[in-house]
Order: C-alpha cells, then sequence, then structure tokens
C-alpha cells in the first residue's frame, strides 16, 4: 500500500490518495477543490481511481467530485446517509452530496483492489461523518485533528456526539497513524495524551 496528501484549496484540505501497489487501483479520500492539480497527482501514481470516499459532506471535502466523475465515469462516490439532507440548505456548505452515488456507514467495509476500509461512523462535525480505517492509518476527516477536533456551530453539528466519536476513537486498541482533513498527521496515542478535547471526552463519559 502507498498513500499521499495533497493539500487543496483556500484552506487547504487534505485530500488523499491511496492505492494497492499491485492491483495498481486506489481511492480518492476527500477530493476538495484544485481539480487538475488533482487529476495530475493522480496520473503521476500511475494507480486507477477506484472509489471516491468521502469523510463527510462539506464543500470544501467534495469539491472536485464533479471533475472526477467527469474523468472516470464509472467510479462511485461515498458518503454517509446522514449529510444527505443538508444539501438543500445554503448554509450548511454542502452543495455536492447530490454527487454521491453510493451510501455507507457503521461497519462497512470498501475494497479497493486488495485495500479495505473500515467505516467507522463518528458523526459531530456532521450527522454523517465518518473515519475510514485502513490497517494502521485512521483517515478522520474533521472529527479528530492534531491537537485539536472539528467545529460543532455548522448546521447538523453536535458537541455531544463530536465528544463520544472522540472517546471511541481513543478507545481503540493499539495506535494508528491519523490522517486529518486539515494540517499534519499524527499518532492516536499522541491524541490520547496530549488532546484536550479527546482527554476530556475520555475522561467525562460524555
Amino acid at each position: 500500500m502507498k498513500w499521499t496528501s495533497l493539500p487543496l484549496g483556500p484552506i487547504q484540505t487534505n485530500c488523499y490518495l491511496v492505492w494497492d501497489e499491485t492491483a495498481r487501483k486506489g481511492a480518492v479520500i476527500d477530493p476538495g477543490d484544485e481539480p487538475d492539480r488533482l487529476l495530475e497527482a493522480i496520473r503521476k501514481t500511475g494507480m486507477e481511481p477506484s472509489a471516491v470516499l468521502l469523510t463527510h459532506g462539506h464543500h470544501d471535502h467534495t469539491g472536485a467530485v464533479k471533475a472526477l466523475k467527469a474523468a472516470y465515469p464509472r467510479i462511485p462516490v461515498y458518503l454517509h446517509d446522514g449529510d444527505l439532507p443538508y444539501g438543500k440548505d445554503p448554509h450548511a456548505f454542502m452543495p455536492d452530496v447530490e454527487e454521491r452515488t453510493a451510501s455507507y456507514g457503521e461497519g462497512d467495509v470498501i475494497s479497493v483492489g486488495d485495500l479495505s476500509f473500515e467505516v467507522l461512523h463518528t458523526p459531530g462535525h456532521t450527522p454523517g461523518g465518518v473515519t475510514l480505517k485502513l490497517g494502521n492509518i485512521l483517515f478522520t476527516g474533521d472529527t479528530l485533528f492534531a491537537g485539536s477536533m472539528g467545529r460543532t456551530d455548522f448546521p447538523g453539528g453536535n458537541e455531544g456526539e463530536i465528544f463520544r466519536s472522540l472517546r471511541r476513537l481513543a478507545e481503540l486498541p493499539g495506535d494508528y497513524t491519523v490522517c486529518p482533513g486539515h494540517e499534519r498527521t499524527t499518532t492516536l496515542e499522541r491524541e490520547r495524551k496530549g488532546n484536550h478535547y479527546m482527554r476530556l471526552a475520555a475522561q467525562s463519559g460524555r
């Protein structure tokens, strides 16, 4: 397995390209913006994009979905059902949710070549927020950041739910590389020890 990240758009949302070196099939996680740059990066990897996996429906994570579908018409676009109702709310920043072609949720496993992404439903930033677990990597979207957590003041956000999601992630056995939706990568153990929000969630049982 190989992966790389591309910070895209005005707020530098992390898009991840993850591919199976043998089958050369790959997933695009959160294609947020700059479609020309993204498509060129995909071509350079030599992978065949076989799935778009969205951690949630906010536009800074979905802005290049249309371009990907135009370039790869058969590619499935996965999004949790929880975010679909917010596509009609102009204040919810989810204009692209109708580009979804496939649903996924808690416990689903999405196979891309020899890679298997396990879906953990981690709402709070949005109702349909998910974390994608692949081996020892967690793609956490805007649920967990290095030293922080996602905002809950947008439509559909819920502080109680994001604390429960953080607690769930903290309770996963072992350590993981954490690939968040913004800024740098971290590790789950580092966040267990040093992330105020994760520690508060774990200690309070919220």
